[in-house]
């Protein structure tokens, strides 16, 4: 069964106190972050942060990952050579392209055992290589940030999102293309639960998979969001009691709720039905 990532809460990993936390809150993911969240000066303390962390009897129960630094980085090869051997999945912020991957991947082999890859697309160039990115075999999920896209751009951040649009949409084909989840950008303000709501849904209607969480508080909203509602549920059931009547009747079409059905819909209800 495919890993689930409908929350995926990030943690700095210099943060010992906030990281004991993380078996508590319980999201689908943590991420543990070696990268932006941790100054130059603490990345070593968050290596053994982290260590630490994944050795405790309580993470056991949690599907935890370190995020590194990325490719281009200093940091990025001390991060490696840090990972204890029970780590079977590391994520690498800004990959770029698919020669940069497989560079990353190089120095995973040389370090350690073979591992799975949480790859973040944070850039113009990342962007459009995602499809080919993604394909990559030792890919399992991809995150996008908006943030460092925006950044790259020349452009800024919006709450109506109209400038990753065309961004996210091109990260939700690349997720199908290449058969892997992807999870969507951050809501910087974490008191805004309606505004993380409101972008959860957008997501989801685009292919996503979950959301990237910097606070408690966004974990039973981006589960509750990447979740059928028993509403949908029994509009599902619904919808394919009336089509499959229809298609006793020898017609592949019918009328639900005022609108139109056919095959298409149908395949969506099945699909719920089936989660």
């Amino acid at each position: 069964m495919m890993q689930k990532f409908r929350s995926v809460l990030f943690a700095p990993g210099n943060k010992s106190e906030l990281l004991k936390k993380l078996p508590k809150i319980q999201p689908d993911a943590a991420i543990v972050d070696l990268e932006d969240a941790v100054p130059d000066e603490e990345k070593n303390k968050a290596r053994k942060n982290f260590q630490e962390f994944i050795d405790s009897e309580e993470t056991k129960k949690l599907e935890a990952f370190p995020r590194v630094n990325p490719i281009s980085s200093s940091h990025f090869k001390l991060d490696i050579q840090a990972l204890p051997p029970e780590v079977d999945c590391v994520v690498i912020p800004k990959i770029n392209n698919l020669e940069e991957l497989e560079e990353a991947e190089k120095i995973l082999s040389q370090n350690s055992i073979e591992r799975k890859i949480i790859v973040g697309i944070e850039t113009v160039l990342g962007v459009a290589s995602a499809t080919e990115i993604l394909s990559n075999t030792s890919v399992i999920a991809a995150y996008f940030g908006a943030e460092d896209y925006v950044l790259d751009l020349g452009g800024f951040r919006t709450t109506g999102n109209d400038e990753v649009f065309l961004a996210r949409s091109q990260m939700g084909m690349a997720g199908r293309l290449s058969g892997v989840p992807v999870i969507d950008q951050i809501v910087t303000d974490f008191s805004d639960d309606e505004r993380f709501t409101e972008e959860a849904y957008q997501a989801r209607a685009l292919g996503f998979s979950g959301k990237l969480c910097i606070h408690p508080s966004q974990v039973p909203l981006a589960n509750q969001s990447f979740s059928y509602s028993q509403a949908e549920v029994n509009r599902a059931k619904e919808l394919l009691a009336v089509y499959d009547q229809a298609l006793s009747q020898g017609s592949a079409s019918a009328v639900y709720d005022g609108k139109m059905i056919d095959e298409a819909l149908a395949k969506q209800a099945r699909r719920i039905l089936g989660s």
